[in-house]
């Protein structure tokens, strides 16, 4: 079987409070985009990882592919399995990319071998690899609370509209970003502030982890102010960086103003 893990936004991201747990609740728009990785599972007769595309870093037994593997192991029967992971989403980039490789493995071996796992199961395994995993048992834009693992539905008026995202492979260090803000509630509630036309978001929809990453990394505040100069309704780092994404009315051409080793993404949303 092979299936099509996908990247995600963040419309919004704000940090409400330090959790007891050591994680943090958040509050975000997720919103799937069509940046994929390519990931082949099949039946083997012992288990095996390989991957093309970007290199991974660290030892592929580490490989968030391989714990969910593993985890489905510790509850159902799951035969050994040959796995290749295509890698084309940037890593460490704020788009999920590791993340949505688990949960498409989650959810492919549920499928391939049968295992008759309920939606709800498949969340649970997910949530337990990473906090923004499990979105990616879904395909639909949500409203993401507590861990990132707490949905809620949302429609977002973006029918029609240009997406952009730019990665200029900077390495922002997670842990780093967070220990770098203070957790707040923010002014405006991003249900009500999603209304709004998509004009409007950058007056009221922020991510809080921009100021203290734009400090440390001007070239990725460079990307944003870019994107606004070529005319952007919309432009906001992803997660803690370092992708930033635009959102136009119009097809932009972005291609020169960009260095070629960036990595970049198109589509009409």
């Amino acid at each position: 079987m092979i299936v099509f893990p996908h990247a995600k936004i963040n419309i919004g991201l704000n940090v409400i409070s330090k959790r007891a747990d050591g994680y943090h609740n958040i509050l975000s728009c997720f919103m799937p985009v069509g940046w994929k990785d390519a990931l082949e599972i099949l039946p083997s007769e012992e288990d095996r990882f390989s991957s093309s595309g970007l290199k991974i870093p660290g030892e592929s037994s580490s490989n968030l592919c391989l714990k969910a593997l593993a985890l489905l192991r510790e509850d159902h029967k799951v035969p050994p399995v040959q796995i290749h992971l295509h890698k084309v989403i940037p890593m460490g980039a704020g788009l999920g990319g590791g993340s949505s490789d688990a949960a498409f493995t989650i959810r492919a071996l549920n499928e391939i071998f049968h295992l008759n796992l309920s939606f709800e199961e498949m969340l649970g395994y997910a949530s337990k690899i990473g906090s923004d995993c499990a979105f990616f048992i879904q395909d639909e834009a949500v409203i993401a609370k507590e861990r990132g693992n707490i949905f809620e539905k949302t429609n977002i008026p973006v029918k029609n509209f240009h997406l952009a995202i730019i990665n200029p492979g900077i390495h922002v260090d997670t842990a780093q970003a967070y220990s770098s803000l203070t957790p707040q509630q923010p002014e405006v509630d991003i249900n009500e502030a999603l209304r709004l036309p998509v004009g409007k978001w950058k007056e009221y929809i922020v991510n809080d982890f921009e100021s203290s990453v734009f400090k440390a990394f001007p070239a990725i505040a460079s990307i944003k102010s870019s994107l606004y100069d070529k005319g952007a309704v919309y432009a906001s780092m992803s997660g803690s960086g370092s992708s930033v994404y635009g959102i136009f009315a119009e097809k932009p051409d972005l291609t020169a103003i960009f260095p070629s080793h960036y990595h970049f993404w198109e589509q009409k949303i």
